[in-house]
C-alpha cells in the first residue's frame, strides 16, 4: 500500500473507497437519550437502532458490501443442496488458506458450538492467547476450562508492545508438560478481541504451531479478525516486511489445523465456517454442522451471503482495502490520546478501547464501570459502544464476581461504514464526557442472566448520576444535539 501525503502536512486517514448507499442517521435531543436509555434498562443491546446515531457496538454483520459482493449475491446459485456458490466459496478459502474441507455455518458461534461438542469433554483445558465471551461459555458448557497464556505486559493498556496478542511459548510449553493428556487443542485468536484488538506475531505463530505438532494437538485458529492481523503483520512484523498479504495468509494457514471465522467480520459478509486440513474430524465435523446449522453446502446462511463472502474474502487480500479499519482505530486512539483521554495503545484492530478503570476510577468494579462508561457515552452523544469487561464475564459457581482483568469500552469501527466527520464527532463528545467525568458513577443489575448476561441483563445506576449528565449537557451545549 503506497503512502498518500497531503500538501498541508496533515496526517488523517483517506478512505479509499466512494459511497453508492446510504442509510439516513437520527441523533435525539439529550433528553430523549436518557428516556430511551432508561427505556434499555442501561444495557446498549436493547436499544433499538433507530434511536442511535453512530452505532458502534460491533464490527460483526454491520460492515459495508462493495459493489463486487452485491453483485455476486445477485448471482448466486440459491440452492438448498449442491449450490455452485458455495463451492466457489470452498475453493476461494482452499486457495487462500490451503485447507482441504470447508463447512459453513451461520456465524462463529456456530462454529465454536461443533467444535466443542465434539472436542471437548469434562476435566479438558483449552489453552489461548485469551478468551472470548461465546468461546469461552461453549467450553464451559462442555465441562471444559479455558487457560489463558498472556504475558503480564500484554494487559497493560499503555504500552508500545507491538504484538500484545502473542500467546507466551514458556508456558504454553509448561501447560503441555503438566496436562498434555487433558488439551484437545490449542486456540489462538487473531486480533485479541476483549484486551482492545491486540494482534499477534508470525513468529509466536510459527512457534506456537511447533509446541502443538510436538505434542500431536490441533491448532486451532479463531480467525475472525484475521484480517486486521494480517495488516499489523504486513506493517509491524519484520517476518512479512517482504510477503504480500496473500502469502502471509496462506503462510498462517499452513501452520494451522484447524481455522474458523465469523464471516460476519472476516468477508464483509454474514455468516461463518470451519476450514480443516483431510482427516479424522471431517466427517464428524460435517454431521453435526447438518445436525446444528443446516445442510453442509449453506450451513444457516444465505447462499446469497455465501457468494458475499467468496469476494469479500479475496478483498482482504487488498491491502488498500484492508487498511481503512486500523487507521482510523489509529487516528481515533491518537485524537483522543492528545487530548489526556485514557485509551489501549498502541492501537489495535476492531475498534478504539477507552480504558474505564482509568477513566473512572470512582466505579469499583462490581459497578461494572465499563458499562457505565458505556451508558454515559450514549448520553453524550447518541453513540453506542460495548462494553468489554467485568459485565461481560460469567459468576463464579459460588456467586462471586469474576473481575476482568481490563475495563474496556470499545468504539468499534464497522469496516466502510463511518466517515472521518462522524469519528471527529465521537472524539469530540468523549471528550467533553472525559472532561466531566466526576459526573458518572456504576450500574447494579435487576435482571441477571447466569450465562452472556451482557447481551439481555438489565441494570439500573445507583444514583441520578444519568440525569445529572444530562444537565450539565445542556448547560455546555444550549439547544444543540
Amino acid at each position: 500500500m503506497k503512502e498518500i501525503r497531503f500538501f498541508s502536512g496533515k496526517d488523517i486517514p483517506l478512505e479509499r473507497h466512494r459511497v453508492y448507499l446510504v442509510r439516513k442517521l437520527n441523533l435525539l435531543p439529550v433528553e430523549e437519550r436518557l428516556q430511551k436509555l432508561q427505556e434499555a434498562k442501561s444495557n446498549l443491546y436493547l436499544l433499538h437502532n433507530k434511536d442511535i446515531f453512530l452505532d458502534m457496538l460491533t464490527d460483526s454483520g454491520v460492515n459495508a458490501l462493495s459493489d463486487n459482493q452485491l453483485a455476486a449475491m445477485m448471482n448466486a446459485d440459491d440452492a438448498y443442496a449442491g449450490s455452485e456458490s458455495f463451492y466457489q466459496l470452498e475453493a476461494k478459502v482452499k486457495e487462500l488458506f490451503g485447507m482441504d474441507h470447508f463447512l459453513p455455518a451461520h456465524q462463529g458461534r456456530g462454529c465454536e458450538k461443533v467444535l466443542s461438542d465434539l472436542l471437548v469433554k469434562p476435566g479438558d483445558i483449552v489453552p489461548m492467547n485469551y478468551h472470548f465471551t461465546t468461546t469461552k461459555s461453549h467450553i464451559v458448557r462442555c465441562g471444559g476450562e479455558v487457560v489463558e497464556l498472556l504475558p503480564p505486559e500484554s494487559l497493560e493498556c499503555e504500552s508500545n508492545l507491538k504484538f500484545k496478542g502473542n500467546i507466551d511459548i514458556g508456558m504454553l510449553k509448561d501447560v503441555f508438560e503438566k496436562n498434555h493428556e487433558r488439551i484437545p487443542f490449542v486456540r489462538l485468536e487473531a486480533g485479541t478481541n476483549l484486551i482492545g484488538g491486540q494482534p499477534f506475531s508470525l513468529d509466536n505463530l510459527k512457534k506456537t504451531s511447533e509446541v502443538c505438532r510436538s505434542y500431536d494437538t490441533p491448532l486451532v485458529l479463531d480467525a475472525s479478525l484475521l484480517q486486521d492481523n494480517l495488516y499489523f503483520m504486513k506493517i509491524e512484523d519484520p517476518d512479512c516486511q517482504d510477503l504480500t498479504i496473500r502469502e502471509i495468509t496462506k503462510v498462517v494457514g499452513d501452520l494451522c489445523d484447524i481455522i474458523y471465522f465469523s464471516a460476519r467480520k472476516l468477508g464483509f459478509a454474514r455468516g461463518g465456517g470451519i476450514a480443516m486440513r483431510e482427516g479424522p474430524l471431517v466427517v464428524k465435523l460435517k454431521e453435526l454442522i447438518v445436525l446444528n446449522e443446516g445442510f453442509h453446502t449453506y450451513g444457516g446462511m444465505s447462499v446469497k451471503d455465501i457468494a458475499a463472502i467468496t469476494v469479500g474474502l479475496e478483498e482482504t487480500m487488498d491491502m488498500e482495502m484492508i487498511s481503512q479499519g486500523p487507521l482510523f482505530i489509529k487516528y481515533m486512539v491518537e485524537e483522543l490520546d492528545k487530548r489526556g483521554v485514557p485509551v489501549v495503545t498502541p492501537p489495535g484492530g476492531l475498534g478504539c478501547h477507552l480504558d474505564a478503570m482509568r477513566f473512572v476510577p470512582n466505579i469499583p468494579q462490581n459497578q461494572y464501570p465499563a458499562a457505565a462508561l458505556a451508558a454515559a457515552v450514549y448520553l453524550a452523544g447518541g453513540i453506542r459502544g460495548m462494553e468489554r469487561g467485568t459485565l461481560s464475564e460469567d459468576r463464579n459457581l459460588d456467586g462471586s464476581e469474576r473481575f476482568a482483568s481490563m475495563e474496556l469500552l470499545r468504539c468499534a469501527m464497522p469496516r466502510r461504514v463511518f466517515t472521518l466527520s462522524q469519528v471527529e464527532f465521537a472524539i469530540d463528545r468523549i471528550h467533553w464526557l472525559w472532561e466531566n467525568r466526576e459526573l458518572i458513577e456504576g450500574l447494579e443489575f435487576t435482571l441477571e442472566p447466569k450465562i452472556l448476561r451482557f447481551f439481555v441483563g438489565e441494570l439500573k445506576p445507583v444514583s441520578d448520576w444519568q440525569e445529572k449528565i444530562v444537565k450539565r449537557f445542556r448547560q455546555d451545549f444550549g439547544d444543540s444535539l
